[in-house]
């Protein structure tokens, strides 16, 4: 049986070149950075070049660089951090009801905590409007947050829009960057923004690590307290494989963009067309036009999508219903219910996710299995034998 992961978006493969470059760091050069001996120095020495790779990559100082165990993490620091320096000036924060959950989850934490935070509107295509956001500004408003692009429809927001209006009024503007980065150009000069995250696992690199991009003279607060890494804002022993692997990870996804976005994108077009010409009541989410090139989200009414990915799994297709971290739960995605889906057609949707290892051929056979198991399974559906179009 055909094995196709179509589900990079949650996380992919570490690339083999990237598995090398790591490897010394969990054997021959083991020392702690903190160390003053020779090989620990050894060990800070790769730790700081891996910083600069990726604030070349990203067009940045080295010093904005921090390292972090993953987008969580640095979604945290950033937004907690942020506001904990700046509640002197406000308490009034700005973001989207499309972010992912390690945001979220933070802005209504501090709602608890005496913030008012400001939730714009999105269109059906999830794009928030930079006008909104202009009409949201407060005198008492201090952070605005929007992801660039979302974990599960793939639409790019306009964040550097956002980030110029907010300069003008001395805002501090963060951006989740996990699903861009990698994706698409993200060169941080251009957008503007002050605080950046993303993780490695999401463009072949390791699990359990990543980066928070921090506009040099920013406050923030540190989340724990410790010792003195990562100039105190992240204390405790560095992840040099981790941060060898990110670094690596990114210089080669970034340059192949060129070439591997656009290949992505045709084999994306391809996916969602052949689907869409096999078979009624498909409709597909996210701006036609404004998404990252290798995620398709995709509506299949009179199913429920958790049944169709169970389905496409004994058959060897590895896609998922939502984001990676919402797996279990019963709630409709709070993404495609944003965006004016009803939950029983939230319930309908899968994420294909594509990556540099798909082929074309991968896809044909996907869109053929998609097909042939969305019909059998509209076949059983009592809502669609009722006269809804089972098996068109």
């Amino acid at each position: 049986m055909k094995e196709i992961y179509l589900d990079n978006a949650a996380t992919t493969a570490v690339r083999p070149e990237v598995a090398e470059a790591m490897l010394p760091y969990f054997t021959s050069v083991y020392g702690n950075p903190s160390s003053l001996h020779g090989i620990g120095q050894k060990g800070k020495e790769a730790l700081e070049r891996a910083r600069a790779d990726v604030a070349s990559s990203l067009n940045v100082e080295p010093r904005e660089i921090y390292f972090t165990s993953g987008g969580t993490e640095s979604n945290n620091l950033a937004i907690k951090g942020y506001a904990a320096a700046a509640m002197a000036k406000g308490r009034h924060l700005v973001t989207s009801p499309l972010e992912h959950h390690a945001a979220l989850y933070v802005f209504q934490q501090l709602e608890k905590q005496g913030f008012e935070v400001t939730y714009l509107p999105v269109d059906r295509s999830g794009l928030v409007d930079p006008a909104d956001f202009e009409r949201a500004i407060r005198d008492d408003t201090i952070l605005v947050s929007v992801m660039l692009a979302n974990n599960e429809i793939g639409t790019v927001e306009p964040v550097r829009e956002i980030a110029a209006l907010a300069r003008e009024r001395g805002i501090a503007v963060h951006t989740d960057a996990v699903q861009a980065v990698g994706k698409i150009p993200v060169d941080l000069q251009d957008l503007g923004v002050d605080m950046l995250s993303l993780t490695a696992h999401k463009f072949y690199g390791p699990k359990g690590v990543g980066v928070l991009y921090k506009r040099d003279q920013l406050e923030i607060r540190p989340l724990f307290e410790g010792g003195s890494q990562e100039r105190v804002l992240r204390p405790g022993t560095e992840n040099i494989p981790g941060a060898v692997g990110l670094a690596k990870a990114l210089k080669l996804a970034v340059g192949e963009l060129e070439t591997e976005g656009p290949r992505l994108a045709g084999l994306r077009d391809r996916l969602e067309k052949g689907i869409l010409a096999g078979l009624d009541h498909v409709t597909v989410n996210g701006h036609p036009g404004k998404r990252v090139p290798n995620l398709s989200s995709i509506n299949f009414s009179f199913l429920e999508g958790e049944a169709l990915l169970m389905a496409l799994d004994v058959k060897g297709i590895a896609v998922s219903t939502a984001s990676a971290c919402s797996a279990g739960t019963d709630d409709p995605s709070h993404v495609l219910r944003a965006i004016g889906l009803d939950p029983v057609t939230a319930r309908s949707t899968l994420r294909f996710s594509l990556g540099r290892n798909n082929t074309a051929g991968e896809i044909d056979y996907a869109v053929e299995t998609v097909v042939h198991t969305v019909k059998l399974l509209r076949s059983y559906s009592p809502v669609s034998a009722a006269g809804q179009g089972a098996g068109a």
